[in-house]
């Protein structure tokens, strides 16, 4: 069965230690609601820097990545529907599904 990244971009950080247990019920019933199909929950990301021919920005680019994650699903369509659950895109993150290709 075909992977495919979700990456998390934008969304707001829990402002208490009570939201982010909220938070992280959210993400948890989520993936956790995928069953085999979510491969690697993932982890948030921290600052990030670009690479280029050009050399090294501290930005992140213009939209920067906030976490991933890894899942399976039978096709492009079926993965776009599980990521429209995402917790993120209730607090204006977006989620870019994108298949791992086999090599």
């Amino acid at each position: 069965m075909p992977k495919y990244i979700y990456a998390y971009h934008g969304g707001s950080a829990p402002e208490t230690p009570e939201e982010g247990e909220k938070v992280m019920a959210q993400w948890m019933s989520w993936l956790g609601g995928m069953g085999e199909d979510a491969l690697d929950m993932g982890n948030p990301a921290g600052p990030s820097k670009t690479v280029s021919a050009g050399g090294v920005a501290d930005d992140g680019g213009s939209n920067p990545i906030s976490g991933y994650s890894l899942v399976q699903a039978p096709d492009m369509d079926t993965a776009v529907e599980m990521a429209k659950g995402c917790p993120a895109l209730s607090s204006g993150g977006t989620v870019e599904v994108a298949e791992a290709m086999e090599m």
